[in-house]
């Protein structure tokens, strides 16, 4: 990669490269970094502005750093701001960024101006736990609540809980960069921490959206109606690939066609 421009937030390294007119802020998941964006920052970087980083918390050389919704969400908008004042950016994002990016989006509607989600949709809605078969909700507690309980440990027994289920649920993450701490989100969802997720608002994105989800999965993040839903929105287009979870790193140039594509198709004039 080309050396990119770097800015402190809070104590958070932005890396920024491209000088397109407009910004792509990249928010990656479990148990990646900023690194997961590599090849789309290739892709995108000679017509966008790319802005990526490793969220709080999720770079083991650093200190744990489990932040709060509300604390997320403040960070974001200090971020946005920082790298592009006076103008709306355009958040792409994966996994737990997805959850945490949605809840920014809603919060700062005049902040946002296009979202690219990858595999998460209707994360909280009533639909999507419908949706889901008894054997569905159980795989999904069982990881999950896993997850929580390494972060409960710490430690190096906590990071080997972690690593171990990366393994299982085939995460492409380096496990030399997994750590037990990188699992707050979990213990914010079954624990409470920080407040948990009782205050995330339900995910109806206001600006133009492009969602991508992978279709060979054990089960879904989003719900058929909401993504049914989105797909007939003006501007909004709802894509499957036929991967897993992370379509990104499975078929990186199908994905990062789809995304310059949309991107291009719904810029603004």
């Amino acid at each position: 990669m080309n050396q990119a421009r770097q800015i402190s937030v809070d104590g958070i390294t932005l890396f920024v490269e491209g000088d397109g007119p407009q910004t792509v802020v990249m928010l990656h998941g479990w148990p990646d970094t900023r690194r997961l964006w590599d090849s789309t920052v290739l892709s995108l970087r000679n017509n966008y502005r790319c802005v990526r980083f490793t969220l709080p918390g999720f770079d083991s050389r650093l200190p744990p750093r489990a932040t709060s919704l509300e604390d997320m969400i403040a960070l974001l908008k200090r971020i946005v701001q920082a790298v592009s004042p006076g103008q709306p950016v355009t958040l792409l994002m994966h996994d737990w960024g997805c959850v945490f990016g949605y809840a920014f989006a809603a919060r700062h509607q005049n902040l946002v101006a296009r979202i690219v989600a990858v595999d998460i949709g209707d994360h909280n809605s009533r639909e999507l736990l419908r949706s889901l078969s008894t054997k569905a909700r159980l795989q999904v507690f069982v990881y999950q609540f896993w997850l929580a309980l390494a972060w409960k440990v710490g430690g190096a027994a906590g990071s080997g809980m972690t690593r171990w289920m990366a393994r299982q649920l085939r995460s492409p993450a380096s496990q030399s960069r997994i750590s037990w701490q990188m699992n707050y989100p979990y213990a914010m969802q079954w624990l409470g921490l920080a407040g948990g997720f009782k205050d995330a608002p339900p995910i109806d994105t206001h600006c133009a959206t492009l969602y991508i989800y992978g279709k060979h999965k054990p089960f879904q993040f989003q719900s058929g109606q909401w993504a049914d839903k989105l797909a007939l929105r003006a501007g909004c287009t709802v894509q499957a690939f036929a991967t897993g979870h992370w379509v990104m790193v499975e078929q990186p140039q199908a994905f990062n066609d789809s995304v310059l594509a949309w991107l291009q198709s719904t810029n603004p004039t």
